[in-house]
């Protein structure tokens, strides 16, 4: 072989080698903007992973998350007023989560989100410093997070909103 032709081939394979290598990193490091599709992937595996944690069906029940000033509240609630199967369900669901967090066991959120999830880390760390309460309400269950350390109230936000973008259609940002 020539050796024009074989510096031609090498380096031709010096730009695959390299394009291979940056779409390796792409992949493997995400990016800050998933496309539609990538993003409705991330949902569905967030929704199969939810079914081994929470007990109550996604598609018949609304999560809601309400950032404040001293935290959050969220509420999960029937679709369907009178849904006293889902409503039973949600409320064993946060009484056992509210119960849970206040220890800093943030290990069922970690299960469905993944254990990178944002603010997870943080809230576990400052669970001492932040009050989580369980209330019940006529269609689910309320959970209203209370801190007077604002690091955890951005934490609180950043959990609120990486939820909100995992559960799609399951969630919605609240007043």
């Amino acid at each position: 072989m020539k050796s024009s032709r074989r510096r031609a081939l090498v380096a031709g394979a010096g730009v695959v080698l390299a394009g291979a290598v940056t779409a390796v990193a792409l992949v493997a490091g995400g990016s800050q903007q998933e496309s539609g599709e990538d993003r409705s992937e991330r949902q569905a595996l967030v929704a199969e992973r939810g079914k081994s944690v929470m007990p109550f069906d996604l598609e018949q029940t609304t999560h809601r998350f309400t950032p404040t000033a001293t935290g959050g509240v969220q509420d999960v609630v029937a679709d369907q007023s009178g849904d006293t199967e889902q409503i039973g369900l949600i409320r064993a669901h946060l009484r056992k989560e509210a119960e849970a967090f206040g220890r800093g066991d943030f290990a069922d959120p970690a299960r469905i989100h993944g254990a990178d999830m944002p603010g997870l880390a943080q809230l576990r760390d400052g669970h001492d410093r932040t009050e989580v309460r369980y209330e019940e309400r006529a269609d689910g269950a309320t959970l209203t997070y209370t801190t007077k350390d604002s690091a955890l109230v951005d934490a609180l936000h950043d959990w609120f909103e990486a939820q909100l973008g995992d559960h799609g259609a399951h969630a919605e940002s609240g007043h």
